[in-house]
């Protein structure tokens, strides 16, 4: 049902995106055009969409959104392309990790701290071992939706819609209907996220200076205690080093670190509204291949680079698009296209290798480098027939050098117990880890990064690693997941610690 909506309320742009009606069996309902606009994704095949039963609701909370102001601004959002370029070119590494889906309640001061703790903890060891800059990216301050496999399930007999995250309905059978005013309430929990991370860094609570909380306890195996040690001996005696001779004196970089937000762009109402035509910061300075062509104006968008001014997603510093919305010819290709922000795509088992490059040709034309992060997520068990075939059709291409590798060893590795539980063998994980980096080094490239879902708290939902979780620790009450289980702090640690080792030659 379409509603009249006056231009006051809802810009032109956002009343498309309110009213529209794609259908998800792949047939487009409107004319195909090559012209981008915040809205034209409205005009493609869309999956994973959301139906709302009252879409002047769906109206009244997107016209407060394009009304809010942007969550990040351009300066951050090119600070953190800058990085990315490098992490492209082989000079530094990215960390990216936090809630599969965080909720509301996440929120919380605690909760942001101990997130943000364990990500300068674990970049502190990879610059150990990978002897470069850590640029560090949270799943943060808006990862609220998630893609399900069926948009249903089974509660008490009877079918209820799918918990689809925070900002579309409750996890309570009792609050499945979608609601649009959760998107109006996912603006301000992200925005009171980022802020509180603005403000906890800008406090000290990345200060180097500071003591930080290495207990290794937990470890059980001598052997493996003994390296974990000496890594930390080794970061701990540099920082007195450096305090020692007043080389930190001058170095801000010791009192504070940048973390970036990031989350998966799967609700395109929403982050239409939050994107928005802005100013480019005089700095930044696209870099591309010596090869690459001429960039005046790409994706066929409205002739606004003479203004130096670009549309910017301001919900988050980096998005990515899932492997169930990656369709070459869908709404989500559409949308990202046209957004200057860094972006991510996921791969997996079901991506051909002929894709990728199209995919690639649409989401950055002009071959900018660091512009694309391929998120791989094949399984421990099948990386090795999968991505050297998706490495070479890249290779082969315009694109090669261009984008960053980044491993995601957590969802391929997703199963089951036999009572249902769903979990991740902490071994499956440093496997597929181990194999991209041999596969990437065997092939001429270099792994980027690894995307890691993971938290802070104590919690016990993937089995393995030196504390010896089994099976049997999900049963009790530190399995809090409301979708898929994450690394605990220690896991994640630990994670770093192995993966540090494989650079340095140790694994």
């Amino acid at each position: 049902m379409e509603v009249s909506t006056k231009p006051s309320a809802l810009s032109r742009a956002g009343a498309a995106a309110a009213a529209v009606k794609t259908t998800t069996n792949g047939t487009q309902t409107d004319t195909e055009t090559s012209m981008w606009t915040p809205s034209s994704w409205t005009t493609k095949p869309i999956k994973q969409d959301v139906v709302y039963d009252d879409r002047a609701a769906v109206s009244k909370a997107l016209a407060k959104l394009e009304r809010c102001p942007p969550i990040v601004t351009p300066t951050e959002i090119c600070r953190l392309k800058r990085h990315l370029r490098d992490v492209a070119l082989g000079k530094s590494f990215l960390l990216q990790g936090g809630d599969c889906a965080e909720l509301f309640d996440y929120c919380e001061s605690g909760m942001i701290e101990s997130k943000i703790k364990l990500l300068l903890q674990m970049s502190l060891v990879l610059i150990y071992g990978a002897g470069k800059p850590v640029v560090r990216i949270a799943r943060m301050a808006g990862q609220f939706a998630k893609p399900r496999s069926s948009p249903t399930e089974q509660h008490n007999g009877k079918i209820i819609t799918a918990f689809r995250g925070d900002n579309v309905n409750g996890y309570d059978p009792g609050e499945r209907t979608p609601d649009p005013s959760r998107l109006v309430s996912a603006y301000f929990h992200s925005a009171a996220t980022s802020n509180y991370i603005r403000a906890s860094l800008a406090s000290g609570i990345a200060d180097l200076h500071s003591p930080l909380d290495w207990e290794l306890g937990h470890v059980k195996e001598e052997d493996i205690k003994a390296k974990y040690e000496t890594i930390v001996n080794s970061i701990t005696e540099s920082l007195r080093f450096m305090k020692t001779v007043g080389a930190d004196s001058a170095a801000s970089s010791l009192e504070t670190v940048e973390l970036f937000t990031s989350h998966e762009g799967l609700l395109l109402e929403y982050e239409q509204s939050l994107t928005r035509l802005l100013k480019t910061p005089a700095f930044h300075q696209p870099s591309y291949p010596a090869s690459a062509p001429s960039h005046p104006n790409s994706n066929n968008s409205p002739d606004h680079i003479n203004d130096n001014k670009q549309y910017y997603n301001t919900s988050a510093h980096f998005l990515w698009i899932g492997d169930r919305t990656r369709q070459l010819h869908g709404a989500h290709i559409e949308y990202f296209r046209g957004i200057a922000n860094p972006i991510g795509l996921k791969i997996g088992p079901s991506m051909p290798a002929s894709e990728i490059v199209p995919l690639l040709d649409l989401l950055n034309p002009t071959l900018e480098i660091g512009k694309i992060t391929l998120i791989t997520r094949y399984g421990a068990a099948h990386i090795s027939s999968l991505l050297p075939s998706h490495i070479r059709a890249v290779q082969a291409s315009r694109h090669n050098g261009t984008v960053i590798w980044q491993c995601d060893p957590m969802h391929g590795n997703t199963r089951s117990t036999p009572s249902g539980v769903k979990t991740r063998r902490f071994s499956d994980i440093l496997s597929e880890v181990g194999s991209a980096m041999q596969i990437h080094t065997a092939m001429g490239t270099h792994l980027g990064g690894v995307h890691l879902e993971l938290t802070g708290e104590a919690v016990t939902e993937c089995v393995g690693g030196s504390e010896g979780l089994g099976e049997g620790d999900l049963e009790g009450g530190g399995y809090k997941s409301f979708c898929d289980p994450r690394l605990n702090e220690k896991q994640a640690l630990e994670l770093a610690f192995l993966v540090a080792g494989g650079f340095r030659g140790e694994g």
